[in-house]
């Protein structure tokens, strides 16, 4: 939740030997943003798992000598390079690089105050507006990895060993279905360049309707520009066709521009009696297949080297600029539309963000500021649109938040 505006000042300059100073009303400060920032290694977004309400400042009031309000402090929440944050089915932004950032909620504006509305005809206005409240979004973050290539596989196929092979990572690592839980990243030297390895949580058949860990491995092998497929050898040949099989299918149904990725097939456990032989007679078919041992430390070289002659260069992840960067993402403002008049009940409803914004920002309390209301409500159509729905005299008509007795008399309501 964005910070409120603070709300301008009713206030008169008095000063001895100055009998008229006339208002002098300071405007109140802005609300605070809140703002999302790609800068944090928590790969898990623990950060917002018990705790989902955040609030910016609020704007300081308005002072007499036309003295503004303080802006509200703005809000900056932390989250992992690779979050997608959405608002519903809307995508608001993809923070898919470190110091990437968007406001995802905009502080109110400060109310005017009543040095703002002096005028040759009204030297002494009594009338202020309140601040505008700050915005209110509930969003959903969801992470993706941003590596250069995936590990995919069967559980147990062996990624997690091949992970800390490659890179030194550890990962917990066990002989049952669904070891890795969360996503496990590493990163291996090869030949002067660097490639991001993330290993994800096992796939099984139905994993795109999200089955088993199915789509929490899926979103995060999308970003992936490589995919390493690790198949169990040792299981034989018969198992090890289904395997790639079911993995590809999955990959497709899920994707299928992430199944025309480019593939290594890493046969795995090679160092296991039977293992080297299946491998030998699958890359009979698949001649670009690789027979390893993550285990054993075997064949990861020539892995490596395949994986690295499908990376090109210019697509390896770049660090952030040196100045901070930033990526925000900003609404456009819409053209202003004419208000939009309905039947509620037994009172007419007028709907319009600016006509909203309107009756929000103005005191209630004081004649004079209801006065000027009446006539802006008047100026932006307001009138017109509920004479041509059928209002009357009498009706009740509901802005926002408020209740008003129309009355067709230009005066007023």
């Amino acid at each position: 939740m964005a910070g409120s505006g603070g709300r301008g000042a009713v206030s008169f300059r008095r000063e001895k030997y100055v009998p008229a100073g006339g208002p002098d009303g300071g405007d109140g400060g802005r609300g605070g943003d809140v703002v999302l920032v790609a800068d944090s290694d928590d790969m898990a977004l623990t950060a917002f798992r018990d705790r989902r309400r955040f609030a910016a400042g609020n704007g300081r009031p308005g002072e007499g000598g036309r003295r503004s309000g303080h802006d509200g402090a703005t809000l900056s929440l932390q989250v992992p390079p690779g979050t997608v944050v959405r608002s519903g089915e809307e995508l608001v932004a993809d923070l898919d690089r470190r110091g990437a950032q968007v406001v995802v909620a905009r502080g109110g504006r400060g109310g005017r105050g009543n040095a703002r509305f002096a005028t040759p005809t009204r030297q002494a206005p009594r009338a202020a507006e309140l601040g505008e409240r700050g915005e209110r979004r509930r969003l959903h973050l969801e992470l993706r990895l941003i590596a250069d290539v995936g590990l995919v596989g069967l559980p147990n196929a062996g990624k997690s060993t091949l992970l800390a092979a490659l890179t030194g990572a550890r990962p917990r690592i066990g002989d049952y279905p669904f070891t890795t839980l969360h996503p496990n990243l590493g990163v291996a030297d090869v030949d002067g360049r660097r490639l991001t390895l993330a290993d994800v949580p096992g796939l099984i058949e139905g994993a795109h309707r999200g089955a088993g860990l199915g789509l929490g491995f899926l979103r995060h092998v999308d970003r992936t520009r490589v995919t390493v497929h690790v198949v169990d050898a040792a299981q034989g040949v018969d198992a090890a066709r289904n395997a790639v099989a079911t993995v590809r299918n999955e990959l497709r149904a899920f994707s299928p521009a992430l199944a025309e990725r480019p593939e290594v097939l890493a046969l795995n456990k090679v160092d296991i009696p039977g293992g080297a032989a299946a491998a030998a007679q699958l890359q009979r078919e698949w001649p670009a297949a690789v027979a390893i041992s993550a285990a054993a430390a075997t064949g990861l070289d020539e892995l490596l080297r395949a994986v690295l002659d499908l990376v090109p260069e210019e697509m390896a992840p770049q660090p952030a600029p040196a100045d901070g960067g930033e990526h925000r993402v900003y609404r456009h403002a819409p053209r202003r539309a004419a208000p939009l008049v309905t039947r509620e009940g037994d009172a007419y409803r007028v709907s319009g963000e600016s006509v909203e914004r309107m009756v929000q920002r103005t005191d209630m309390d004081s004649d004079e500021a209801v006065a000027v209301l009446q006539a802006r409500l008047r100026r932006s159509g307001v009138d017109a649109a509920l004479a041509s729905a059928g209002c009357r005299t009498g009706d009740t008509v509901r802005i926002g938040d408020v209740e008003f007795t129309y009355s067709d008399d230009e005066r007023g309501r």
